[in-house]
């Protein structure tokens, strides 16, 4: 178990009362040797990318070291741009881009290599390891942004001047050493154990869709005559279900295709963000008035009970039945789906979100750089209706499952919250000085 040093001393800030006695303090921009933004080529100049220069920016900050990227570059592009090559080992910094409401994407460079410029590269001098450095701002990203951005900018970006004018604390180079080498080990260990709860998410979502699926084209009786329903991507379906175009028994509304005005405190506007399989989210919808609200709702465009709200591009494929009365509207690339009297409400939004609708989606779609489809195609799916009595025996048996598994999942992503926030509080307890790690495995060895 890790123990506090032996001594501290007041480091006089809020967030951070004491530090190690032996360990020093700095301003950012004295420990660095360069601080640097990029640039972006032109980007229409084929002859500008393609290349084999890793350009980074800020979508490509999803790992602590940073070799491949999603876009490359070529020397020209280098010579003509403002993007700039940095030297591997350089700290990689987020500074411009909305995920930084909530975090900072820090990195190391693994390789010499380009960056844009919505990432500042810092250099450090021989008093701190770059491995350090990027552990102290993982470990401190709530307190580092509320110091590093401007409040009241509506723009997310970090201050180069706070960045650089704040303080970090300087542990000597050996325990700086140490405290790299017992993260590297102990992250390593927990991101593994993130990566498999993950993986059983992932497991459980395919689940729970084969389960759908199975229930909405083959029915719950395996020894039910079976018919060949004349569709490939489809194959056989119960004898006596009847398999319909969706247009043949629910009426399909297109969203008005105009920009509303959004106020503060107005009807909910439901995007293509809101609406996710099975669930419609109101709380970060934006607001609009009472007269775009009237012109977003017209011609059968109200959302009523047993509705469903289906998002044909973004979230493409996404359907959520309204099971409240809730007075909101439609944004841009939704449609609402309003079924007739022979099918029930929960068994099409069921059957909307299984593999029986989403392949064919992924047929209409083949080779498309970004899913979309429109009203038309979606009037034109075919649905496999079963009798109304059969209908309501799969909901309740889907019902069961789903819930089921709902709790499962709960479960595991409760699990991988406490493994992100152990994570978080070993990294910050590290470089902040509250645990002491120096030999920490001679000292769990003898034990």
């Amino acid at each position: 178990m890790a123990t506090r040093y032996s001594a501290y001393k007041p480091y006089d800030t809020a967030w951070l009362p004491e530090l190690p006695a032996h360990w020093s303090r700095s301003r950012i921009k004295f420990l660095a040797t360069f601080m640097v933004s990029g640039g972006t080529p032109p980007t229409s100049v084929d002859g500008y990318w393609g290349g084999d220069i890793a350009w980074v920016s800020p979508k490509d900050m999803k790992t602590g070291i940073i070799t491949e990227t999603e876009d490359y570059i070529t020397p020209d592009a280098i010579a003509v741009s403002a993007a700039r090559m940095v030297p591997a080992r350089t700290l990689l910094m987020v500074v411009r881009s909305g995920i930084l409401r909530h975090s900072i994407p820090v990195a190391l460079a693994g390789k010499h290599l380009a960056i844009n410029q919505d990432i500042k590269a810092i250099g450090f001098s021989n008093r701190i390891l770059p491995d350090f450095a990027k552990y102290f701002i993982e470990g401190q990203q709530a307190v580092l942004l509320s110091r590093w951005c401007k409040p009241g900018t509506t723009v997310e970006s970090i201050e180069s001047e706070y960045f650089a004018n704040d303080e970090m604390p300087v542990p000597p180079i050996v325990d700086q050493s140490a405290i790299v080498r017992f993260l590297d080990s102990e992250t390593a260990r927990i991101d593994e154990l993130i990566d498999k709860e993950r993986r059983l998410l992932e497991l459980l979502e395919e689940k729970r869709l084969a389960v759908i699926t199975h229930a909405v084209t083959k029915g719950l009786d395996p020894k039910a005559r079976m018919k060949d329903s004349g569709i490939d991507w489809l194959g056989q379906i119960p004898a006596h279900w009847e398999l319909k175009r969706l247009k043949y028994f629910s009426a399909v509304y297109d969203c008005k295709h105009v920009t509303p005005t959004y106020i503060d405190d107005g009807f909910p506007l439901v995007s293509t963000t809101e609406v996710k399989p099975f669930s419609l989210a109101f709380s970060a919808a934006r607001q609009v008035g009472e007269d775009d609200f009237s012109n977003m709702t017209e011609g059968g465009r109200l959302p009523t009970r047993d509705d469903i709200i289906y998002s044909r591009n973004v979230s493409v494929g996404s359907a959520a039945r309204v099971a409240d009365e809730v007075s909101f509207c439609m944004g841009q690339d939704l449609c609402l789906i309003r079924p007739a009297h022979e099918v029930r409400s929960e068994f099409l939004e069921f059957s909307l979100n299984s593999n029986a609708v989403l392949g064919q989606i992924d047929s209409l779609t083949v080779g498309a750089t970004f899913k979309r489809i429109n009203v038309e195609r979606i009037r034109n799916y075919w649905i496999p209706l079963p009798p109304d009595d059969e209908q309501h025996r799969i909901i309740l048996y889907l019902e069961g499952n789903i819930a089921h598994l709902r709790r499962i999942t709960t479960a595991v992503e409760m699990a991988i919250q406490r493994l992100v926030e152990y994570r978080s509080a070993l990294i910050t307890n590290a470089v902040t000085g509250k645990i002491d790690v120096r030999d920490l495995k001679n000292r769990e060895a003898a034990a």
